[in-house]
């Protein structure tokens, strides 16, 4: 058998995906599995054991039409017996019709029946703790296993040289590995995603002043204006305590310096997904407009713990829509000020 999962866009969504990889092999152990991503996410699921291609979306794909008609006849050209397309959108829809499979599986929508064999409703509440971003995932296997996980934990494969090479590069960089050391998702994917700079700074104040903690910055160099800013913010004190210019010059890198990291803290997205992936514990802050019940994925109130402004402030979000709140993201940070995340966030330092 021959498997092609689709899983287009964010590093997290990739990530998430790969789940399906394990549970296929678990029960066909013999087929052929590929996994169509854009290429900026590779480096996520890099060496997973349980992929045996990729075919990458590269942007030359995505803005040349006869590029992508070109792509679109490779995908038939490896006559696959089934597709799971979790990304459900146009391009991902002609990808699918293209490949000429007997089994075609997404999501259902209102034009899914067109395109696909089997399409299943995406559930709104969660069975277990691995939220509904795993759960909805794992649905779409039931064409094809009988056998199907409640939950599987999406899993980061680095090398043994990445792991030394990056401690190496920590230990150079005057870090003590003694010590607690927590890297800071300081910025979101976007701006409705990321909370205030200045209210991150107090959280990173608060983080210094309960554990004598040694801080990263996660963030690449088109955002070190932004990153800058957080640190400014600040106090005087807690600039002592961060290592400003440390920081993965690639995404390989990012994820081998987390896995040396006490916790990763900060704005829910890809950077919390991974630090999950590599086992290393995370607390997270939703942006008001992001349905935490997909996103907090394992979340224990221990090793993982999210907070959402909706936990505190239930009413804000009374007959209103995810897209509605979208629109006044900004005015909703604002309602969300750093003494409603601080308890909770000093409760969860305790353990370190």
């Amino acid at each position: 058998m021959k498997i092609l999962i689709i899983q287009q866009k964010m590093i997290g969504d990739v990530l998430t995906t790969s789940i399906l990889f394990e549970a296929l092999k678990a029960e066909h152990p013999d087929a052929e599995l590929h996994y169509i991503i854009n290429t900026h996410t590779f480096p996520v699921v890099e060496n997973n054991p349980f992929i045996d291609k990729f075919l990458f979306v590269t942007p030359k794909i995505e803005s040349n039409k006869a590029k992508f008609i070109s792509f679109l006849k490779s995908i038939k050209k490896e006559k696959y017996d089934a597709v799971i397309d979790v990304y459900s959108k146009f391009s991902s829809n002609l990808m699918t019709k293209f490949s000429e499979a007997q089994i075609k599986i997404s999501k259902q929508k209102w034009y899914t029946s067109y395109y696909y064999t089997h399409t299943y409703k995406e559930s709104k509440t969660p069975k277990t703790n691995a939220g509904l971003a795993i759960e909805n995932r794992l649905q779409l296997l039931k064409p094809l296993c009988n056998n199907i996980p409640q939950k599987l934990h999406p899993k980061v494969y680095l090398t043994a040289k990445e792991i030394e090479n990056s401690k190496q590069f920590l230990i150079d960089s005057n870090i003590d590995l003694s010590k607690p050391l927590f890297m800071i998702s300081v910025l979101g994917s976007g701006k409705n995603k990321t909370y205030p700079l200045s209210h991150m700074a107090d959280l990173i104040d608060l983080i210094v002043e309960e554990t004598n903690g040694q801080i990263l910055f996660n963030y690449i160099p088109k955002q070190a204006a932004e990153a800058k800013t957080v640190y400014n913010f600040c106090k005087a004190a807690t600039k002592k305590h961060i290592y400003f210019d440390v920081f993965g010059k690639s995404l390989r890198d990012f994820l081998s310096m987390t896995k040396h990291c006490t916790a990763l803290i900060g704005n829910e997205g890809g950077a919390v997904n991974m630090a999950k992936a590599l086992n290393i514990p995370t607390f997270t802050v939703f942006s008001p407009w992001i349905l935490k019940e997909a996103w907090n994925m394992f979340d224990n109130d221990t090793t993982h713990v999210s907070i959402h402004l909706k936990d505190i402030k239930p009413e804000l979000y009374e007959g209103k829509s995810l897209k509605k709140m979208k629109d006044q993201v900004f005015s909703l940070y604002e309602s969300f000020p750093p003494e409603l995340i601080i308890p909770k966030l000093k409760t969860y330092l305790k353990q370190f």
